[in-house]
């Protein structure tokens, strides 16, 4: 460990933080499992004291490292010492450990095993509080990213208000002037935080940090300031609220990416790819600050509103595209068909933006800055979580691709919107059909790469063929389960040795037995004709996911709620029939619920009919079905007849069974 200073490190000091930090846990862990073993196991503990003995090994390997690299001195020196009194822990472990494996039944070593463990937990905490005391920077870059997130999404909820027509003065002399000064201060100040901010990758940590909070605050104070001079322009001049909130957001956002790519090039070499990144993220960042001054000089002036807005909203869609194409993981999951739907925004988008262009309305330009802005940022968020699902990276790359090239095909419009409504350059508005013929082209791109991605076995549980299916065999789930209900019915027993009216209670059994197989297999009949349907075409669906207009879903709802009605008819026929077993209701009841059933069944036969083809198998299979069920239907209705004609003959005590179905 002390002789560091003679190593040629290839890494940086945050890489084998990284790396420490891992095993250190990793040491912790296994003494926790020794401690474990030690009682329960004491033979097996030999293996899992050479598992921390590999890695205290390792731990000083790059320990080593660390040092080397390590700007701080006094960070350095608590490293070092962290790590030795680890190592002396680990001994004293280790030796303890021997102990107990000579002497498993001696409750001694067990307690001096527990002591030495509990000892390696409480240095592993100093080498981690070590560890990070030398990456101070580092967690301020994260930390504030935290924070940063928080005041998005606020700027966020305060732009939905202003939506709304809701977001109003602080007072009834509130003017936005009042707020001007504190946003262009803050602003050029942001600026100097900014340059601050990517020297410091190349300081030390301490460096860091300092500028990534100085830059937190600063951006905390724009975001209230836009907040108040929003609120102070008022509701009756919504597209202005809205203009200076996006603004200050862009600012939020790309701070964000400034920080992760400032942390990411931390300690690296000037020609380290990262330093690269860090670049590109601070030219957004300045541009994000520029425009944000653009916007409130201008907030005022109405005939500059539509362009400015669209200036932005340009810059913010470039910044999601440099987002979508950075290594940052997704931030949710999403299907082929949340893919879809996302480019449905897109269309509408670029529809809008036609009407903008021809009328040249303020207004209609800042409605179609907003709504690429949220489109975009929609479709590019989907793409990525699509994408990360892949099965394969083909697919993933075709996915993010098509995706990509969609953005681009709307920035073109939008660009040609911009120049049309300020610079009436009536050579753009000639070539916008075009533009937007492009963007259908890629939209239909990105739908098909979803397509792809759907496999065939995929389904769509939106799909009104699908949920039909699903309710069906949800109804023949019912009905199996009634008809278990009915295996453990058992006829009463009376006091005397023979009574007639025993042979008519098992008919009913059986009769109920046959109407819920007989309903059964009308149940699984009605799913077979639907499949039948939806596979010959009848039942088509749209790409994009529409489906065959207001026949079909009324179509595929009498057809799900017959089902549903043939399986609750069914099942209180059973319950029915097991209290009438049991003596515990009335024939009566046991007539009504058999016809109940018959008519559920034959709405189910006339739901199927409507749509299937008379003369095809699935059609035959369901009429069968159905005369199977009216004829169980009316078994049971005769031998519950005769078991009341029984009855009135001649009245016998009875002992109900003890068995209850339930």
């Amino acid at each position: 460990l002390d002789d560091s200073m003679a190593l040629d490190p290839e890494k940086s000091f945050l890489e084998y933080q990284e790396s420490l930090v891992r095993t250190t846990r990793g040491i912790a862990t296994t003494s926790q499992v020794i401690l474990g073993k030690a009682s329960t196991e004491p033979a097996s503990i030999a293996p899992l004291v050479t598992e921390i003995t590999n890695h205290f090994a390792t731990l000083g390997g790059e320990t080593r490292y660390a040092l080397a690299t390590c700007e701080q001195a006094d960070v350095a020196a608590r490293i070092l010492k962290s790590c030795k009194a680890l190592g002396d822990g680990i001994g004293e472990l280790i030796s303890n450990a021997g102990a107990v494996m000579d002497n498993p039944s001696d409750s001694f070593y067990k307690l001096e095993l527990g002591s030495a463990v509990k000892n390696v937990s409480k240095q592993v905490s100093f080498v981690l509080a070590a560890l990070q005391a030398g990456s101070r920077g580092t967690q301020a870059c994260m930390e504030a990213i935290l924070v940063l997130s928080g005041v998005t999404g606020d700027l966020e909820t305060t732009c939905m208000f202003a939506d709304t027509g809701t977001l109003t003065p602080l007072g009834p002399n509130d003017a936005f002037s009042d707020h001007r000064d504190m946003l262009m201060g803050n602003a050029k100040t942001l600026v100097e935080d900014t340059k601050k901010l990517v020297a410091s990758a190349a300081g030390t940590q301490e460096q860091l940090a300092t500028a990534a909070e100085n830059i937190v605050a600063t951006v905390q104070g724009i975001a209230t300031a836009a907040k108040d001079g929003a609120a102070a322009i008022g509701p009756d001049d919504k597209e202005a609220q809205v203009m200076v909130l996006n603004a200050a957001k862009d600012v939020s956002v790309a701070l964000s990416s400034l920080l992760l790519a400032t942390k990411n090039a931390s300690g690296k070499t000037i020609a380290d790819p990262e330093m690269v990144e860090l670049k590109t993220a601070a030219k957004v960042m300045i541009g994000s600050v520029s425009s944000l001054i653009k916007t409130v000089k201008i907030s005022d002036d109405e005939a500059a509103r539509g362009g400015r807005g669209m200036e932005t909203a340009i810059e913010a869609v470039n910044q999601e595209l440099q987002i979508f194409a950075s290594n940052e993981p997704p931030q949710r999951e999403s299907s082929p068909q949340d893919l879809i739907h996302a480019t449905k925004a897109i269309t509408m988008t670029t529809s809008r933006a036609i009407v903008a262009a021809n009328s040249g309305k303020q207004s209609d330009v800042l409605n179609v800055a907003q709504l690429s802005r949220k489109a975009v940022a929609e479709l590019l968020a989907t793409a990525k979580a699509t994408a990360a699902a892949a099965e394969n990276d083909q697919q993933a790359e075709q996915v993010r691709q098509t995706a990509q090239d969609c953005v681009k095909a709307l920035l073109l419009v939008m660009d040609s919107v911009l120049i049309i409504t300020t610079k009436q350059n009536y050579d753009k508005k000639s070539k916008l059909p075009d533009l937007s013929k492009a963007v259908a082209v890629a939209v239909s791109d990105v739908i098909q790469s979803a397509e792809v991605l759907k496999g065939t076995d995929w389904v769509n549980p939106d799909d009104p063929n699908v949920q039909a299916e699903n309710e069906l065999l949800a109804a023949a789930s019912a009905i199996e389960a009634a008809a278990k209900k009915l295996t453990g019915l058992r006829k009463r027993e009376d006091v005397r040795e023979a009574d007639p009216a025993l042979n008519f209670h098992e008919q009913i059994v059986e009769a109920a037995r046959a109407i819920t197989a007989a309903t059964g297999a009308l149940v699984k009949s009605a799913t077979q004709a639907q499949r039948e349907l939806v596979a010959s075409g009848a039942m088509q669906t749209t790409t994009s996911g529409a489906y065959g207009g207001d026949e079909f879903q009324q179509w595929s709802q009498g057809l799900v709620s017959a089902a549903k009605t043939v399986a609750a008819t069914t099942s209180g026929l059973c319950e029915a029939a097991n209290a009438a077993v049991e003596g515990g209701a009335s024939e009566e009841r046991l007539i009504a619920s058999s016809k109940a059933v018959a008519k559920a069944t034959a709405q189910l036969l006339v739901a199927c009919m409507i749509k299937a083809d008379p003369t095809g198998s699935s059609m035959k299979r369901l009429q069968e079905a159905g005369q199977a069920v009216k004829a169980a239907s009316e078994n049971l209705v005769q031998a519950a007849k005769k078991a009341m004609e029984s009855a009135m003959e001649e009245e016998a005590p009875v002992n109900i069974s003890e068995k209850h179905v339930g």
